[in-house]
């Protein structure tokens, strides 16, 4: 039997459900749109696009996901019961590397697959939320003229992006910095999507969680999910210090908890928490975070005070500083340098942080990204082929 005649089988589900939904069209049934969301390699690159399906769903969208063949993203969007099609992808790097003979081709793979996919699937826009996957898929979505919105998280585009740009009708960004970095007429200030249950923790949760008292403020310390060593050696020598004025709830890394401090007083760590984490930010008087965008967004979202530490240019292409000083401009975070922290600059810029939390607030409540939920979902209806 010829292989090829089960090619394209694990799309006809969604094929099916279009051809349905053509039917009830056409005899006065309901009117549904159909969006192609993609976005993957981090967890940054796929929470902003789970932040817009519930409403993508409230306004009646069909939605399908492509992805990577076994990225982070498969299982997220897989637990919301989002149908998800995987598809080859490679890295563009720009050191040296003997991947960078091969990773090309996986590319070619995937513009392939994504171009089979969307002349099946017939979306009426896609939105792109960046990570090498989405290049391929991008720039088939151009060549059949679907209209494509992409979503750049820092304040300067990364190369996926960049290579996707010509192909997008509309650009969303973060920073108003961002603007000059973009075609003039395809930018727009959006702001990050933010997920919704943020916005509803409960503190008391929190409270009994890491078994804290009422009578003095807390501060949340994120030290991103591998947790950074310069951050967590200078939190733990600062907690005799800190633990007199404060208490402490510190998301430290996986693996990088200390047992030796497990019973003390005022002071709670976890590798990570998930569900738990809307509650610890309703608690929290002051954030430490580094300085990641869709990070900073949901602090600028929640307006919490923040004290920023990026990771260092040594470590990345420079991304999170820049990110962390426009943040500073604008006024919504105080930013310490890595190279700069221990415990005694820690301590001098919580405490600076915290005596001028009112102000950073105040800063953060001018913030014109208060709905960026709204302004995306807007720009897709604005762009979605007619």
């Amino acid at each position: 039997m010829n292989p090829d005649i089960f090619a394209g089988f694990h799309i006809f589900p969604a094929v099916f459900y279009r051809i349905v939904v053509t039917i009830q069209n056409k005899t006065g049934g309901i009117s549904m749109k159909h969006i192609v969301l993609t976005g993957g390699g981090t967890a940054g690159h796929v929470t902003p696009n789970i932040a817009l399906i519930p409403r993508l769903k409230e306004l009646g969208y069909e939605i399908s996901y492509i992805g990577s063949y076994d990225g982070i993203e498969k299982k997220l969007i897989e637990e919301m019961n989002i149908p998800y099609y995987g598809i080859s992808s490679g890295k563009l790097r720009r050191y040296f590397d003997l991947k960078n003979f091969t990773d090309p081709f996986r590319v070619l793979k995937g513009f392939g697959e994504a171009k089979k996919l969307l002349k099946q699937l017939k979306p009426d826009v896609v939105f792109s939320k960046g990570g090498f996957v989405t290049v391929p898929v991008v720039i088939a979505a151009g060549r059949r003229k679907i209209p494509t919105i992409i979503h750049e998280s820092d304040m300067t585009p990364g190369l996926a992006n960049k290579i996707a740009i010509p192909s997008a009708a509309k650009i969303c960004c973060n920073f108003p910095e961002t603007l000059d970095c973009l075609p003039e007429g395809k930018a727009v200030l959006t702001g990050s999507p933010i997920r919704q249950e943020l916005l509803s923790g409960n503190k008391i949760a929190a409270m009994d969680l890491c078994k804290f008292t009422a009578d003095k403020p807390v501060i949340l310390v994120i030290g991103g999910s591998l947790g950074s060593v310069v951050v967590n050696n200078a939190v733990r020598e600062s907690l005799p210090c800190l633990l007199k004025d404060f208490q402490i709830i510190h998301l430290c890394g996986k693996g990088k908890t200390d047992e030796s401090l497990k019973n003390t007083k005022g002071y709670c760590q976890f590798e990570y928490v998930k569900d738990e984490l809307r509650d610890i930010f309703a608690l929290s008087e002051i954030v430490i975070s580094r300085a990641g965008a869709n990070a900073i967004c949901e602090l600028l979202a929640l307006r919490k005070p923040n004290l920023l530490i990026p990771l260092s240019a040594n470590a990345s292409r420079g991304d999170q500083i820049l990110n962390a000083r426009s943040f500073e401009r604008q006024g919504y975070s105080k930013v310490l340098e890595e190279e700069s922290v221990n415990a005694k600059t820690l301590q001098s810029a919580i405490r600076e942080v915290y005596e001028n939390r009112q102000t950073y607030i105040n800063a953060m409540k001018k913030s014109s990204h208060t709905d960026s939920i709204g302004r995306i979902l807007s720009l897709i209806q604005e762009c979605e082929r007619k």
